[in-house]
């Protein structure tokens, strides 16, 4: 699925440059918990998170995330959208809940980390 797809399937609007949409995403983890995203192969993924910090672009970056989508309607602070920018990392923001954002991706063929529907 296209990241433009995604986005548009979320609501999401752009916190970063939207030169990224054209970006191919095929797995999606949903957690606020950035120890879960450091232990297990992330590499391409799709990160949904309600954690709005700076260590969120750090860990998406470590791990290998391809794009973030803040949920809950929750903005973060400018300095983690600095570094975002600076890392090339497409961040976007989405009112709906982390359970409705996984809900809909997997409607639309997502599968979470292990590949599994």
């Amino acid at each position: 699925m296209k990241l433009s797809e995604i986005v548009r399937e979320l609501e999401a609007v752009p916190l970063t440059d939207e030169d990224h949409l054209e970006l191919e995403i095929t797995r999606c983890a949903g957690s606020d918990l950035m120890s879960d995203v450091l232990a297990r192969p992330t590499e391409g993924i799709l990160l949904l998170t309600g954690l709005t910090s700076i260590q969120t672009v750090r860990t998406a970056k470590i791990a290998g995330v391809s794009a973030v989508v803040f949920v809950r309607g929750k903005t973060p602070p400018p300095e983690t959208i600095e570094l975002a920018r600076t890392e090339r990392l497409p961040v976007y923001a989405s009112p709906l809940s982390l359970f409705v954002c996984c809900g809909r991706l997997h409607g639309r063929g997502l599968t979470g980390l292990d590949g599994r529907r």
